[in-house]
């Protein structure tokens, strides 16, 4: 098909842009306006976590992997919790992933990190059916935060990085929870 010329714009004619401003809004109850409303809601949460991580000298980056864990299994309050239980217990194995690879550098060398990434994993995948512990996306999201941090100190990176994702947890909570009263589907 040839490409087809259009007429360039006439300056005098109303644009689009006018006539969408001028158009009224959609009501509160139409598919637009939920649409609007249940995004709005979600930048504003999820705007606000930032805030408040950033005001406790925590990394915005890690909260966002609480609020990742809450909304892989957002169905209930149960399943939230489910998924955070495994996003810290994902940290936790880090931590011993780390120190695992610490140990066996002197003996295994380079072959320390994928021994011991293969058992990280073993674990993580064969918790798969396992009740309240199978979320293994949230493990994976844990194991992810905690070598990504890579915290000089242990301790001290590990409580901050399950304050950061509990503030993340809690606004995945708190999202959905103003999304269904304020723009419910």
């Amino acid at each position: 098909m040839p490409h087809e010329r259009t007429a360039p714009p006439n300056p005098s004619a109303p644009s689009n842009l006018s006539a969408a401003a001028s158009a009224p809004l959609p009501a509160a109850g139409s598919t637009h306006g939920r649409f609007v409303a249940f995004t709005a809601i979600g930048g504003v949460v999820a705007a606000a976590a930032a805030f408040a991580s950033e005001s406790l000298s925590l990394e915005p980056w890690a909260m966002f992997a609480g609020w990742v864990a809450w909304f892989t299994r957002p169905q209930s309050l149960t399943q939230g919790v489910h998924a955070v239980v495994c996003l810290w217990l994902g940290l936790v194995l880090a931590v011993l992933g780390r120190l695992s690879v610490e140990a066996l550098v002197p003996t295994a060398g380079h072959a320390a990190l994928p021994l011991t990434v293969f058992v990280l994993a073993v674990v993580v995948v064969g918790l798969r059916t396992a009740p309240v512990v199978n979320n293994m996306l949230a493990w994976f999201l844990g194991l992810i935060a905690f070598f990504a941090a890579h915290p000089e100190e242990i301790p001290t990176g590990l409580l901050e990085l399950v304050a950061a994702t509990a503030i993340g947890a809690i606004a995945g909570f708190l999202c959905q929870r103003l999304q269904r009263r304020f723009a419910p589907a």
